[in-house]
């Protein structure tokens, strides 16, 4: 299975209004905090939003929002793993990314047959505070050896200048957040995202 190689993530709706347009094609939207009744509305409008564009639209954690809105990627980190009922994902056709940090976890992963594996945070990030520290681009390629043909995304402190190490590295697709989401011209820095995974 082949993946667009740029993987964005945003927390609102609207960053899809403005950034589907531009030519994203693989997209997670990762909203916290939030109750059901509320997010059920968003993942709606963001998978109209996507199917609209031609994109991939993947739900962070929120599985059976994700069913009930005919979404068709959900993304689990290793705490998600814990609540989530697999069994009814894989009924309802949804495939699966998981979120991985060191051997135990990708063991953990590989054992439920996902759809891509993600690691990080391969640089630092800003983005919440974690009990990993950076993996770098020799995990990156340890992680890639060990898969072998599933696709690795590769998160955390990604950059547009980081990008073409993370790919010579292993990975197949490379997130970004921050990097878009706290750039003066979040347009701008989409599309030299957009003309770097080209």
């Amino acid at each position: 299975m082949s993946l667009p190689r740029f993987y964005p993530i945003f927390d609102d709706v609207d960053w899809l209004r403005r950034m589907l347009p531009l030519g994203v094609r693989l997209v997670q939207l990762r909203i916290k905090d939030r109750t059901p009744d509320t997010l059920r509305p968003m993942i709606e409008q963001a998978q109209a939003l996507a199917r609209s564009h031609g994109a991939t639209l993947v739900i962070n954690d929120h599985w059976q929002l994700a069913i009930e809105a005919g979404c068709d990627w959900v993304h689990l980190g290793q705490e998600d793993l814990d609540a989530a009922d697999l069994p009814a994902i894989r009924r309802a056709g949804l495939r699966l990314g998981i979120s991985t940090h060191d051997h135990a976890e990708l063991d953990r992963a590989r054992s439920l047959s996902p759809d891509y594996i993600a690691l990080g945070p391969v640089y630092p990030t800003i983005l919440k505070q974690m009990k990993w520290h950076q993996q770098g681009l020799k995990r990156v390629t340890e992680w890639k050896s060990l898969i072998k043909d599933l696709p690795l995304v590769a998160i955390g402190g990604m950059s547009v200048a980081r990008a073409q190490g993370a790919f010579a590295a292993g990975a197949d697709v490379v997130s970004a957040v921050t990097d878009i989401t706290l750039h003066p011209s979040p347009e701008t820095r989409v599309r030299e995202w957009l003309d770097a995974t080209a």
